[in-house]
């Protein structure tokens, strides 16, 4: 079978033949139909592999805190091996798949032969996927709109985590693909949505799902020798980090229910 592939220590994206996969315990086995590309975080991931060793380092500050604590433990020439390792293993990409059951592992009893399924399946021709991670598409739904169904949930996860009452207000920062989805479903709640982003053709995307107000956001340079000191000290993630970064770059008010996130925060402020 086909499989696209992307080795993070060159950046090179390849489209590979590999043996097709077996089904496995708990397991279904599922001819793909159609993939998606969830081009933010693929992009990202492509950016990463083609990054020199120092941009790797200032993308994920979290690791080079990994690598640092491994050093002291382990020594350097057992980390810096391990970490050749990992950077040699070849990544598949994709995770937003929709296609047809060939097999499914025995004791599964939910799903049979030629049911068409929604899962978090690799861009392959054929994928393996643990049962819990699949779900049956409809009949009234096509295969383009299953795609879809990864990226749904995990905008679907931060509704139910912001728990939005009807009428209440909502930014959306970022009008990517998750964004977009994130205002279609607060918009189907009964809420008016804010969006922003830096790209005028996203706000324009979202302007068709009829948000009440639209805000270009300045691109802001951030500077990723400070964004690791953050993290460093302060235990975050890259993620986080940049957007501690962020808060007191444009010296703006830092709201979140992440209390490491909070506590960095405050003391920032003192």
């Amino acid at each position: 079978m086909k499989q696209i592939i992307q080795d993070l220590k060159t950046g090179e994206t390849v489209l590979e033949k590999l043996p097709s996969p077996q089904v496995k315990p708990g397991h279904v086995l599922i001819e793909t139909s159609r993939s998606l590309i969830s081009a933010g975080t693929e992009r990202m991931l492509v950016d990463f592999g083609k990054a020199g060793w120092i941009g790797k380092a200032r993308q994920q500050p979290e690791k080079v805190r990994q690598v640092l604590d491994k050093m002291r433990t382990d020594g350097v020439v057992p980390t810096v091996e391990s970490v050749f390792n990992n950077l040699d293993e070849p990544m598949p990409m994709g995770y937003c798949n929709a296609g047809v059951v060939l097999e499914v592992a025995t004791g599964i009893t939910d799903l049979q032969t030629s049911d068409r399924v929604a899962s978090n399946g690799a861009h392959a021709e054929a994928v393996c996927i643990r049962r819990n991670l699949c779900a049956k598409i409809p009949h009234e739904v096509t295969d383009e709109e299953a795609a879809f169904t990864v990226l749904g949930s995990i905008a679907l996860q931060g509704l139910r985590l912001a728990s939005p009452t009807f009428g209440e207000h909502f930014m959306v920062f970022g009008l990517g693909l998750v964004g977009l989805l994130t205002v279609q479903l607060l918009r189907a709640s009964g809420c008016p949505v804010l969006g922003a982003d830096v790209s005028e053709k996203r706000l324009r995307l979202a302007e068709a799902f009829d948000i009440l107000r639209r805000f270009s956001i300045e691109s802001v340079g951030v500077d990723h020798a400070e964004v690791v000191l953050l993290a460093e000290r302060n235990g975050l993630t890259a993620y986080d980090a940049n957007y501690l970064w962020l808060t007191r770059r444009l010296e703006a008010a830092l709201v979140t229910l992440d209390q490491r996130l909070e506590n960095a925060s405050s003391a920032g402020r003192t």
